[in-house]
């Protein structure tokens, strides 16, 4: 374990994150957990299906008429945007450049801020309306899927400025370069989670 080792750019290995033994197993860990994590939310969208628009005879609420696209599109581009961040906190990983890596880093972690802002302000305005999470069967599916979504963001939140914060005096070696690698990863998948619920909760149910 090369915790304080000092590296250059020059005796930097071209994959950081799987140069070590443990590094290679911490990505069987990760798989795993996405394989998990992948049932859990095919599980919520399966649910969500089914009991879209279902409700008391005479619900007030349907998809059609609550969801707002203007918003959820803005937060869709914040969201995708963070993910190409990531990526270039990853390009700069690779070229042992940490202090570029950090920055690109922190831009992530507020533009994942700025989608949390406003599902929370999102919500929130459901709520007022009258559409709560015990409201309906459609309600208690809607705020489960898109909630556990949320939920996954502020961990992933809390992932990135775990690293960075610890990480901060230290530098990049090959012990912390397969964490950051993979809190990327984490992100990505997180957004393509949100790509399926911009797609099967918000535009279906707008002009389906």
């Amino acid at each position: 374990m090369d915790i304080n080792k000092k590296y250059t750019p020059q005796s930097w290995p071209d994959h950081p994150e799987t140069a070590t033994m443990e590094g290679k197993n911490k990505f069987v860990g990760f798989w795993l957990l996405l394989a998990a994590e992948s049932v859990t939310f095919a599980s919520l969208f399966a649910t969500y299906l089914a009991l879209k628009d279902k409700g008391p005879s005479g619900m007030e609420f349907t998809a059609a008429g609550l969801f707002e696209l203007p918003l959820v599109f803005a937060m869709t581009m914040i969201l995708l945007t963070s993910s190409l961040t990531s990526v270039y906190a990853m390009y700069h990983m690779k070229n042992h450049n940490f202090k570029s890596m950090q920055a690109w880093l922190a831009v992530t972690v507020l533009l994942g801020a700025a989608f949390l802002g406003l599902e929370i302000y999102e919500f929130n305005h459901y709520v007022h309306l009258g559409f709560g999470f015990t409201n309906s069967a459609f309600s208690s599916a809607f705020y489960t899927l898109v909630g556990t979504h949320g939920a996954h963001v502020v961990f992933g939140l809390g992932w990135f400025i775990a690293l960075m914060v610890r990480n901060a005096k230290r530098g990049l070696n090959t012990y912390n370069a397969p964490k950051f690698f993979l809190v990327s990863l984490y992100w990505h998948f997180i957004d393509v989670v949100w790509v399926f619920i911009f797609t099967v909760v918000y535009l279906m149910g707008v002009i389906g």
